[in-house]
């Protein structure tokens, strides 16, 4: 599988700009899973439900399935696991795109909006390939608007060979 980050800093626009990345490929006949990380605990399950009281009760995983989809929830002991062991976990498609773990040394490309007031990344981080940005800059590498998806998507299409 071939994989591609898209990192920045938090209301950067990294999730709508992976959302609408997966919508161009996606649309050109390639397949796409995404990896999202969080830096909060998380929890997809409602108190009450039943798959709920299992992960209470004090079982490992609890997998839910349906005609429709399935998940599998897995119960850590407050390690995170390292960004490789979640990608073996997926089912194999042509890209991955991978939301955040800016740390890790996969290529990525950087949301910016200049409203956070957050620096830019990408001049002290090698694996930053490209910059989507809301304004014009000068870099050493391919600047694109944060709304030219097929420019993005042509970017990074051509970065992993697909």
């Amino acid at each position: 599988m071939k994989v591609f980050g898209v990192v920045g800093f938090k209301n950067a626009g990294k999730t709508t700009l992976v959302e609408r990345l997966v919508t161009e490929i996606t649309g050109r006949g390639i397949t796409v899973s995404t990896l999202k990380h969080a830096h909060h605990a998380f929890d997809l399950d409602q108190p009450g439900k039943d798959s709920h009281r299992h992960r209470a009760a004090g079982a490992r995983q609890v997998l839910i399935g349906s005609s429709t989809r399935w998940a599998l929830m897995t119960e850590l002991a407050g390690a995170e696991p390292p960004l490789a062991d979640l990608l073996a976990r997926l089912d194999p498609v042509d890209l991955v795109l991978i939301e955040g773990w800016k740390r890790d040394a996969h290529p990525k490309v950087e949301a910016f909006r200049t409203v956070t007031g957050n620096p830019l990344i990408a001049p002290n981080d090698p694996t930053i390939r490209a910059v989507a940005s809301d304004c014009p800059m000068t870099l050493d590498r391919p600047v694109f608007g944060l709304d030219d998806i097929a420019g993005v998507a042509d970017f990074i299409l051509a970065q992993v060979g697909l």
